[in-house]
């Protein structure tokens, strides 16, 4: 295993964080208890050294779940991150029970690592208006945390504005070589380290896709080409860690032979290690898949706000999830989760409420067919089962401290 340095404590990460968002399940959907504890504690044997988690995951059982993982000696081994759930956050007293309920269950009196998790501008404003910064502090002051940052899924302007707004630690985003200019994007990773946030990567697979061992053919055709054979996980994740930028990333194991697999290459991944031919090679890729994706939307989000609400590039993103993913039930449910309201806007922004006003159009850099593409998205995505699935999401991350 190798360690990179977080920038303003020192601490030394293992480049490979275990991230417990999707931990093994039975045929009843339940977590198998078993099987993920014997995973986390045969990564932390392998020298993984950062655990992360949230109140949501698994509809609040991963907390529990981590904490019995840590116990036996494995708590004194791993630095461990979870997350406030902003978007549950009414008042300052509430910062508070959902810590010391998080603290509960996780079987701790301290979490190294606390994130103000899935931020975008709108929450950011709502939660610094009841007082994050003071509850920051103090949870830092009498010690049930150590360190403070943040996560990310919103547009750029507003990434670097919260960079600014506080002390961080660090802060969380999505990269991957899709994703160079989504959300905060290679610029918000450059701001942040610039800085000295250390930058911990989520979706650096972006969910799965980029390490399917069977790729598109196209794409598959590129890899083939390479001067060093590797398989479609590695490529990705070497395409992070050459970063000397990102701390570590987070990857989602929940297979033995997934965790065997990027162990290994996390013990070969250096930054600045990739050479010039293969860092075009992976521009191909990615220029391939999105030749692949139906909406040629970078997240700019310069097409915001819509007056009627819709949250055009988080409709567009899960539209090429839907024809990218290959799950389209899941895809379908991302959907819902992003701009149904879950995550705390205040009304949901789905395609079909686009009237077709038009105002969109003459702001968006990529000229892109707005209104049009979102008919097209409201017809994929609004099925029957929207209710259901909106449901399904609003009670997975809506779950109270008792």
């Amino acid at each position: 295993m190798r360690y990179r340095t977080m920038p303003k404590n020192g601490d030394q990460l293992s480049i490979l964080g275990f991230g417990c968002m999707r931990l093994p399940a039975t045929p009843e959907g339940a977590i198998d208890e078993g099987r993920a504890i014997a995973q986390i504690r045969s990564v932390i044997d392998a020298g993984v050294n950062y655990v992360d988690t949230a109140w949501p995951y698994h509809a609040g059982a991963s907390e529990p779940l981590l904490g019995k993982a840590l116990r036996d000696g494995y708590r004194d081994k791993v630095k461990l991150a979870t997350k406030l759930p902003s978007w549950l956050i009414n008042n300052r007293a509430d910062m508070d029970r959902f810590l010391n309920a998080q603290l509960a269950r996780l079987e701790t009196d301290h979490i190294d690592y606390y994130l103000v998790h899935a931020l975008d501008g709108p929450l950011w404003d709502a939660v610094a208006g009841y007082g994050v910064a003071g509850f920051l502090d103090a949870a830092r002051s009498d010690g049930r945390i150590v360190n403070a940052g943040f996560s990310f899924h919103g547009l750029l302007a507003d990434f670097k504005r919260i960079v600014d707004a506080y002390p961080w630690v660090f802060c969380q985003i999505q990269y991957n070589y899709l994703d160079t200019a989504f959300q905060a994007g290679g610029e918000g990773l450059r701001y942040a380290a610039e800085r000295g946030l250390g930058v911990v990567i989520m979706e650096p697979l972006r969910g799965g896709l980029l390490g399917r061992p069977t790729p598109p053919p196209a794409v598959a055709a590129l890899w083939e080409a390479a001067p060093t054979p590797r398989a479609p996980v590695e490529w990705a994740l070497r395409f992070v860690w050459d970063h000397p930028e990102v701390t570590l990333l987070l990857s989602g194991m929940n297979e033995e032979s997934h965790i065997a697999q990027n162990l290994a290459v996390a013990a070969d991944a250096l930054p600045d290690s990739l050479t010039a031919e293969e860092k075009a090679l992976i521009d191909r890729a990615a220029a391939t898949y999105k030749e692949l994706m139906q909406v040629g939307c970078t997240g700019c989000g310069y097409c915001m706000p819509c007056p009627q609400g819709v949250q055009i590039p988080k409709c567009f993103d899960a539209y090429n999830g839907l024809h990218l993913s290959g799950d389209a039930e899941m895809a379908k449910f991302l959907y819902a989760l992003s701009v149904g309201g879950a995550l705390g806007a205040s009304e949901p922004g789905f395609a079909s409420k686009c009237v077709a006003c038009g105002e969109c159009l003459e702001k968006c850099p990529q000229h892109i067919a707005i209104p049009e593409v979102l008919t097209a998205v409201a017809a994929a995505m609004e099925d029957a089962g929207l209710e259901q699935r909106l449901a399904t999401a609003k009670r997975m991350f809506t779950v109270r401290p008792d």
